[in-house]
């Protein structure tokens, strides 16, 4: 193997899914792209990549050494940094992702602040409610909320997020306000449509020390956090959201929180990362920023 070459080729196919797409990143031609990598696949004895005309997707084989060479050519690029001096210098590209709501509403403020105290770093932000792959999609981090299920990442907890059950004074006017758990069963219920797998996502309660799981019968389904906040402030049922998303609503009076004392415990909101590598500059400032967040300690 000719230096690192074949592995930035490979490495920039990989997250291109095509060799036109990395030869314009790289600034050559599709051909010497796939003549590259076709080099690495002649050294190492195995398929990388299975090609057809229009893209190309990594074999079994070519996702193991992509999560290694991701690994290694960001080391590589750590190191030259820090050895021209430039580690004190917070530029490149962000990759984030995070959840649609969180990000627009909590996330936003103090990505604008980050961006205004380091000119030089621009930002990619991808928001969505599915969990990206942070090598495959080549991001810096990623915010989760919830336990976190992959061991494979290197998480830090740095908020909490509270699940409440709401709904509309009209409403309330209307139905009457549950005083118990099961006095739930009466209502109208607004409930989350799992955009991944089309399921209903169970109401969380807490009663005493025991956690409740519910499956109301729902009168509406949605697929939308900020759907289901509009339909409960026109009234249409309860409905259990992010209290991330209706702290605006239940100032204004349009939404009442109910049963409070039944709360389920705090969902974590944790940064993920892809490995525990030295961190390049522009990471280490939004962990910092993370950290700093206002309001942080009240959640």
């Amino acid at each position: 193997m000719q230096g690192l070459q074949p592995l930035i080729a490979f490495a920039q196919t990989a997250r291109r899914g095509s060799f036109a797409a990395a030869a314009r990143d790289l600034g050559g031609t599709p051909s010497t792209v796939a003549k590259s990598v076709a080099r690495l696949e002649a050294s190492l004895g195995v398929r990388l990549f299975h090609r057809t005309t229009r893209q190309v997707t990594l074999t079994p084989d070519g996702e193991r050494l992509f999560r290694r060479c991701e690994r290694v050519l960001a080391e590589l690029d750590d190191l030259q940094a820090e050895a021209a001096g430039t580690r004190a210098t917070v530029g490149g590209t962000l990759r984030l992702d995070a959840p649609v709501t969180y990000g627009r509403k909590v996330l936003m403020p103090v990505l604008n602040a980050l961006l205004r105290r380091h000119p030089e770093l621009r930002l990619d932000l991808r928001l969505q409610d599915s969990y990206a792959d942070l090598v495959r999609d080549g991001l810096d981090a990623a915010i989760r909320v919830g336990e976190l299920q992959d061991s494979r990442l290197v998480a830090r907890r740095f908020d909490a997020q509270h699940l409440l059950l709401v709904a509309s004074p009209a409403y309330l006017a209307e139905r009457g306000e549950p005083q118990r758990l099961d006095q739930l069963a009466g209502h109208a219920a607004i409930v989350f449509r799992l955009p991944s797998s089309g399921r209903q996502r169970p109401w969380q309660f807490r009663n005493g020390r025991q956690a409740v799981s519910l499956l109301p019968t729902p009168s509406v389904e949605i697929n939308d956090g900020e759907g289901i906040v509009a339909a409960a402030v026109l009234g249409l049922g309860l409905a259990q959201v992010p209290d991330n998303m209706v702290v605006d609503a239940i100032a204004r009076g349009e939404l009442v929180e109910l049963l409070p004392r039944h709360r389920p415990a705090a969902m974590p909101i944790s940064v993920v990362l892809p490995t525990s590598r030295l961190q390049p500059p522009r990471v280490r400032v939004l962990l910092e920023a993370l950290e700093a967040m206002p309001g942080r300690a009240a959640r």
